[in-house]
């Protein structure tokens, strides 16, 4: 579809309903990670479409060979996912002109004879890479760690990362000064460890005990330091993100967690994951085990087991796997609202321009107005199967299915 009209390039402008951190932003037009420049789920973007189906704003659709969760990272003109052929056993990075849909680079990153199983919820590509600068670093789990030039050059990879992921790879990686972070909770190890962006040699490890996780940490700053926040199975713990040394942990009865937590107003809003998910709201600022002291308050009805939270100001918007979407008071936890909107869901919810797109397993994003009363404002339906998370830049939004990519935008009059 690579004929359809060209979309309008539209200004990024700061959303004012979005949380003060993020207007310390430096590039709002790119998404360069996992929920975007502040790893929150919130776009400054301006004239987003509010509709789109098959026949209608999409710009371009290329096609993607093979499956692959991981959501897009944009950068400029670059648009990166990663897939997996598994008849043949590859592992690949794949560029797009974010422009014109044309495919730039598809580079074989790693060959397994045998990729192993995956739950029916994930894929063998499914870490969002992470882009800078001239660099993009790609993660499969422990099928192996990898640079790239822009170029389409492999500038090194590592397998060094050996653990027992059982449902296949999920947590991206994370960039922080010099150092490429990420969490690792197998089945028969876990551990938090940070490899050196130039080299992909460990820099530090630290290991801690618990159940397997599928999560992305969060570097947030608190007190004036940055950590590292990185939940596990059964627990969530802060780290120095220099050294790796363990800040605080808090303790909750859980397994398999898969969204990535957020932050704002001093609180740390993590789920605990399978099988009952209960959302803690953590106060920041503490030391050693935190577990009986640090929460704010809990929330179980609602709790999502894999969509992450998204908060925009004083509200925290959360979606269930069974497609319940809630509003709560972010300082209290008291409810605004619920609605049910149908259908399954893994995607992380996207804030832009007072609106919430929530989009679900079946292909269907369903556009909310952010605040305190439901009001649905559209539904848009594409072909295919998602679990991919939204992106945006340069005035549009970009959606994976399990077929292809596409470029939604306002298109110019014919």
């Amino acid at each position: 579809m690579h004929s359809l009209p060209a979309a309008r390039r539209l200004l990024p402008a700061l959303g004012c309903l979005l949380p003060t951190a993020f207007c310390l932003l430096s590039s709002a037009a790119d998404w360069p990670q996992f929920r975007g420049p502040d790893g929150q789920g919130h776009s400054a973007e301006r004239g987003l479409p509010l509709e789109w189906s098959e026949t209608e704003n999409v710009v371009w659709k290329t096609p993607i060979a093979g499956l692959g969760w991981s959501s897009p990272a944009i950068q400029g003109r670059q648009l990166w996912v990663t897939t997996a052929i598994e008849e043949e056993g590859s592992l690949r990075a794949v560029c797009l002109d974010a422009k014109t849909g044309e495919v730039i680079h598809d580079v074989k990153v790693f060959r397994k004879a045998d990729l192993g199983r995956i739950n029916s919820k994930n894929s063998h590509a499914s870490p969002t890479p992470v882009l800078e600068r001239d660099r993009v670093y790609v993660h499969f789990g422990a099928h192996g760690t990898a640079c790239l030039s822009t170029r389409g050059e492999i500038v090194w990879r590592t397998n060094e990362l050996a653990y027992e992921h059982r449902h296949g790879p999920a947590g991206s990686p994370v960039v922080w000064r010099d150092l490429l972070i990420l969490s690792c909770d197998g089945t028969d190890k876990q551990f938090v460890v940070a490899l050196d962006k130039q080299t992909g040699r460990i820099r530090w490890r630290m290991d801690r005990q618990g159940r397997m996780a599928y999560c992305t940490p969060l570097v947030i700053n608190s007190g004036g330091s940055d950590e590292v926040v990185s939940p596990g199975g059964d627990q969530v713990a802060g780290y120095d993100p220099a050294t790796g040394a363990e800040l605080w942990r808090f303790r909750y009865d859980g397994y398999s967690v898969v969204p990535r937590p957020v932050f704002g107003h001093g609180l740390l809003f993590v789920s605990s994951g399978y099988d009952s998910p209960i959302l803690y709201a953590i106060r920041t600022g503490g030391q050693g085990d935190i577990t009986d002291t640090g929460a704010a308050w809990t929330l179980r009805r609602g709790a999502p087991h894999n969509p992450s939270p998204l908060l925009i100001g004083d509200e925290l918007y959360l979606v269930s796997d069974l497609g319940v979407a809630s509003c709560v008071d972010a300082r209290t936890g008291d409810p605004h609202w619920q609605l049910r909107l149908g259908g399954g869901f893994s995607a992380s919810p996207l804030a832009a321009e007072g609106r919430i797109y929530f989009t679900s397993e079946e292909g269907l994003t369903t556009v909310m107005a952010a605040g305190k009363s439901a009001k649905k404002l559209a539904a848009n339906q594409v072909d295919g199967r998602t679990l991919a998370s939204l992106a945006t830049s340069d005035g549009a939004i970009f959606l994976r299915t399990d077929k292809a990519v596409y470029r939604i935008a306002l298109l110019s009059p014919r």
